[in-house]
């Protein structure tokens, strides 16, 4: 099993941040769906510190995913390239820019609150933006559309695999497996 990708299959470490990443940002968006309707308490402010650490953690494993995908290139795509390939194409680097620019809006949105931005309760992260009732507003918003843009990628992304694989293709098998 190689850990590396190749011309025609997904590597382990690249199958691997994959599917971690899907269930950290499906568990993510369920999360803040949740929280969306609390008001903010002593009682539901550890969903918060939850929200915060597991969006850090999409955060750095797109990093990391985007930095491994220099240096292992994911295999080349199956079929034509015709208007559906660079649709996908298009949406998944769609997916990698809001999957960036969510957690920093996040970080943003929190950060002018005025109050420390912690990852695990544990550490402090620098602010990236001054207090500012206004700042706190617009980050916020920024925060909250962006990731309803990426439930659509993500749900458009997932029912293009499933029908791939109906198809015979065998996108979904080799990243499962990574070789179709």
């Amino acid at each position: 099993m190689a850990l590396r990708n190749s011309p025609d299959a997904f590597g382990l470490v690249t199958r691997v941040i994959h599917w971690t990443m899907m269930l950290l940002v499906i568990g993510q968006l369920a999360l803040g769906l949740r929280i969306s309707d609390l008001q903010p308490g002593l009682a539901t402010l550890w969903l918060y510190g939850l929200h915060k650490t597991t969006g850090f953690a999409i955060f750095a494993l797109i990093v990391l995913r985007i930095v491994w995908h220099i240096t292992s290139p994911p295999p080349h795509p199956i079929g034509p390239r015709n208007a559906a390939f660079w649709a996908a194409r298009a949406a998944h680097w769609a997916i990698y820019a809001l999957l960036i620019a969510i957690p920093l809006t996040g970080w943003a949105g929190s950060s002018a609150t005025g109050i420390d931005v912690m990852i695990a309760d544990r550490w402090t992260v620098p602010p990236l933006v001054e207090p500012s009732v206004f700042g706190e507003a617009m980050w916020f918003r920024w925060h909250d559309t962006l990731t309803k843009v990426l439930m659509a990628l993500v749900t458009i992304h997932m029912l293009a695999a499933f029908k791939r694989e109906m198809e015979g293709d065998g996108t979904l098998t080799r990243m499962l497996k990574g070789k179709a």
